[in-house]
C-alpha cells in the first residue's frame, strides 16, 4: 500500500493592514511550482509584467503579446463601462493576432470622486493624483475580457483602497523612485508605496492589476481546458 504525505501551506490573507511579506513568500512559492501543459494556447494580450506575474498563478503556459489601443475616456462614460471597453479592445486585438488561442485582455483604472487616473504623464500630474489620495478612500477598477472561439466575456473588478495622510515630503520621495510613472493612480501597492496603504476592500490583486480569481471562473466559463 502507498502512503502520501501532504503538507499545507498557511499564510495570512489580511490584507486590512497589507502584510505584503506575507502574500509575497506565496506568490513566490506558486512561482516556482511548473505550470500546466495545457492543450490549449492563452495569450496575454498587455505589456504588463505585473499582469503576467499575477497570470502565472494559474500554472498555465501563455505567451504575452502587448497590444496598444487608445486610453481615452469617451465623453460621459463611466469608469466601470471604460475600463471593460479597454480590456475587450485589447482582447480583440490580440485576437486577430492569434486567431486560435484564447486571449485575455485588461485595463485598470483608479476612481477618486468620479475622476479617473490613469497613468500620469509627468512627474507633477502623478504628485496631484498622490496628493488626491492622500488620506483618503479610492477604487480600483479592472476590466477583464476572455476570448475564446466565439465565446467573448467581459467583466469588472472593484476594490476600495484607503490611504494614509502622505506628506508632501513622502511624496517627493516616492516619486523620486520613479515608481509611480507606469502605474494608474501613481502607485503600486506591491512596492514602495504600500507603506502608504491604511485598508484594502476586495481583491488585493484587482490593484496589482489583475483579479486572478476572476479571470480563473470566466477562463472555465468559457470552456478553457486547463488541465493537459
Amino acid at each position: 500500500m502507498l502512503k502520501f504525505s501532504i503538507v499545507f501551506y498557511h499564510t495570512s490573507w489580511k490584507f486590512a493592514n497589507c502584510r505584503w511579506s506575507h502574500v509575497g513568500r506565496r506568490i513566490t512559492l506558486l512561482k516556482r511550482a511548473s505550470p500546466m501543459r495545457t492543450k490549449e494556447s492563452l495569450v496575454l494580450a498587455s505589456a504588463s509584467p505585473r499582469r503576467a506575474e499575477l497570470l502565472r498563478l494559474l500554472l498555465v503556459d501563455f505567451e504575452i503579446l502587448p497590444c496598444q489601443v487608445s486610453e481615452h475616456r469617451l465623453r460621459g462614460e463611466s469608469a466601470e463601462v471604460m475600463v471593460q471597453r479597454l480590456a475587450l479592445a485589447k482582447a480583440r486585438e490580440g485576437r486577430g493576432l492569434r486567431p486560435s488561442s484564447t486571449v485575455v485582455g485588461a485595463d485598470t483604472v483608479v476612481v477618486f470622486e468620479n475622476q479617473v487616473f490613469g497613468k500620469p504623464d509627468s512627474v507633477e500630474e502623478a504628485r496631484r493624483m498622490l496628493r488626491c489620495l492622500s488620506g483618503r478612500t479610492h477604487f480600483v477598477l479592472t476590466g477583464i475580457c476572455v476570448f475564446r472561439g466565439q465565446t467573448s466575456l467581459v467583466d469588472c473588478s472593484r476594490t476600495a483602497v484607503r490611504f494614509n495622510h502622505v506628506s508632501e515630503r513622502e511624496i517627493t520621495d516616492y516619486l523620486r523612485t520613479g515608481e509611480p510613472l507606469d502605474k494608474a493612480g501613481a502607485y503600486a501597492i506591491q512596492g514602495a508605496a504600500s507603506r502608504f496603504v491604511e485598508r484594502v476592500e476586495g481583491c488585493y490583486f484587482n490593484v496589482v492589476g489583475l483579479p486572478v480569481s476572476l479571470l480563473y471562473h470566466m477562463l472555465k466559463k468559457a470552456g478553457f481546458r486547463f488541465d493537459g
